[in-house]
């Protein structure tokens, strides 16, 4: 199989079976088959519900009122067993595991939101797998709509994936309800630019219980994660080794097919920050380098203009103001205003931190013209 970025998106019934306490032999299969997939040298991003349940099952089932304060408490006695039985598997592959806790708001700020990619993105260096949830005992929104799903889509915006995968207790979606109507249909493929309306109308909710999300929840977080230019595919979690073979191009489940590519993703996002405060001005060299596919370096900047923060949208300008591209910056101008034409080398020791050797990374930067570079 080809190397690509996934993320895997575990909901409660797959990781119970059905049942209402997790369902180990279940888990240890998908950690078998995404250790397969790590193996085959794609970099696997998870993103586990089944808190809730763990930790029902561990306070012995209790009759709790249905209110958010009494869910958070089961995801905070959860998460700890979920985890430990994941770093267990894992450990008997060889792979070693990460937990990060997101809400959705850390994903909204700009800062927080690079803080999580780049941990991510170092975790994924080291081929260590992350394993997101939300971060339950604060949520309150977040756990009562499901939001594993749709925070799936945003991790799959936020590390560029090339697939999620949402599994399911369903085979995929279908035309209709098919448990109330045997005669319903699987849908196997969504081409774009939209899902049709028939398909929304067939996305019902759960019925078993376990969980926050439904069908519909899964098809919000694919059109999500479409429209960032990821394919996304939604099926039977207890399908034998469904995982590698949807990374193996099997054709199973309901593929959504992205609606844009995710260089055009970007630079439509990039775009949205035009108007940007700031502006960087920078030298001959540095603009040689950025038309080569380069990133910006804090040597190659001669001055600033306004005045912005860590992950803002600037402005980058050759020595005749001529715009040459935006880019999403790494360091505040405050910072960048003691860096300017510094070597890279020196960033921890004058700031006592760093967030890069990069003013803004080439992955970051989108150019107005080139002559036989990226664009």
């Amino acid at each position: 199989m080809d190397p690509q970025r996934i993320v895997i998106k575990f909901g409660t019934s797959t990781l119970t079976g059905g049942n209402s306490n997790l369902s180990q032999p279940q888990i240890l299969d998908l950690v078998r088959q995404v250790s397969t997939l790590q193996r085959s040298g794609c970099e696997v991003i998870l993103v586990s519900s089944g808190a809730m349940a763990a930790g029902r099952a561990a306070l012995n089932y209790p009759d709790l009122p249905k209110h958010v304060p009494s869910k958070q408490m089961l995801a905070a006695v959860g998460q700890p067993k979920l985890m430990s039985l994941y770093e267990m598997f894992f450990d008997i592959y060889g792979f070693s595991i990460a937990q990060v806790l997101l809400t959705r708001n850390d994903l909204l700020d700009r800062r927080r939101f690079l803080n999580a990619r780049n941990t991510v993105e170092a975790l994924l260096s080291e081929k260590v797998i992350p394993i997101i949830n939300e971060n339950d005992t604060v949520a309150t929104e977040e756990i009562r709509f499901g939001d594993n799903d749709n925070l799936s889509a945003q991790v799959a915006n936020m590390a560029e994936a090339d697939l999620l995968i949402l599994l399911t207790d369903q085979p995929g979606l279908f035309t209709r309800d098919p448990r109330q109507h045997p005669d319903a249909r699987l849908i196997s493929l969504v081409e774009p630019p939209d899902i049709p309306d028939e398909v929304w109308e067939a996305a019902g909710g759960t019925s078993t219980g376990l969980g926050t999300g439904g069908m519909l929840t899964k098809l919000q977080a694919a059109d999500l994660a479409r429209r960032s230019g990821t394919r996304v595919v939604i099926a039977h979690g207890a399908e034998p080794d469904i995982l590698v073979r949807i990374c193996q191009g099997e054709a199973v489940g309901t593929t959504l097919l992205p609606a844009t590519d995710r260089l055009e993703s970007r630079k439509r996002f990039l775009l949205t920050g035009i108007r940007a405060n700031g502006a960087l001005q920078v030298d001959s060299g540095a603009v040689q380098a950025l038309l080569a596919g380069g990133s910006l370096l804090p040597v190659g900047i001669i001055e600033l203009k306004g005045e912005f923060e860590r992950g803002d949208t600037v402005r980058v300008t050759d020595k005749s103001g001529k715009k040459v591209a935006i880019g999403l910056v790494n360091y505040s101008s405050r910072d960048l205003c003691r860096l300017c034409r510094k070597q890279s080398t020196q960033i921890e020791a004058i700031l006592g931190y760093t967030f890069g050797d990069e003013a803004i990374h080439h992955n970051n930067i989108f150019l107005f013209s080139h002559k036989g570079g990226r664009s």
